[in-house]
């Protein structure tokens, strides 16, 4: 009876302590969900997934969607691990470099083309080979992704204030 009463605590104390494990997921070319905890990588700007882009030929291309899915098939059956800094960004992200194995998720982005170096030194050279090699937004034209921000947040304000806007009665 004592051997079948510790045998079922093993197997139980076993059974809790597994933890189903938590997938990333790319949301867009430089940011992860982990459960519902969104993590930015650090040091690069990825174009925005509505953002689109135009090759050496002048044809328009969703470099956005690329970007995100590029970042996707780096996640496929890796072993994924980020180091986050320890305090969230003001949008409540986690800033983080991650790693696909033992490849940096950061820089192969950047080196790839799908984003550039951003507020960082640490991916300026990545970024010089995918330039110099004309690889992803490098191959044509593009707007900055945080210009295109910027220009799409000033497009919701105006936006707004058009339909907060009321005719006047005469």
């Amino acid at each position: 009876m004592m051997k079948k009463l510790i045998c079922c605590t093993v197997i139980f104390i076993f059974l809790s302590s597994i933890v189903p494990a938590q997938e990333y997921t790319a949301v867009d070319g430089d940011s992860l969900l982990l459960g519902e905890q969104r993590l930015r990588l650090d040091g690069i700007d990825a174009p925005e997934f509505t953002q689109n882009c135009y090759t050496a030929d002048g044809f328009e291309y969703a470099c956005g969607l690329k970007a995100l899915q590029y970042l996707a098939d780096l996640l496929v059956e890796a072993d994924v691990r980020c180091d986050c800094a320890p305090k969230p960004d003001i949008y409540n992200r986690r800033v983080c470099e991650c790693f696909a194995d033992d490849i940096s998720l950061n820089q192969a982005m950047v080196y790839a083309g799908y984003a550039m170096s951003y507020r960082s030194e640490k991916y300026t050279a990545a970024e010089q080979n995918a330039k110099s090699a004309k690889r992803g937004i490098w191959q044509g034209k593009f707007m900055r992704p945080a210009l295109y921000r910027a220009l799409e947040r000033a497009r919701e304000k105006k936006k707004q204030k058009e339909l907060s806007v009321k005719p006047r009665n005469e």
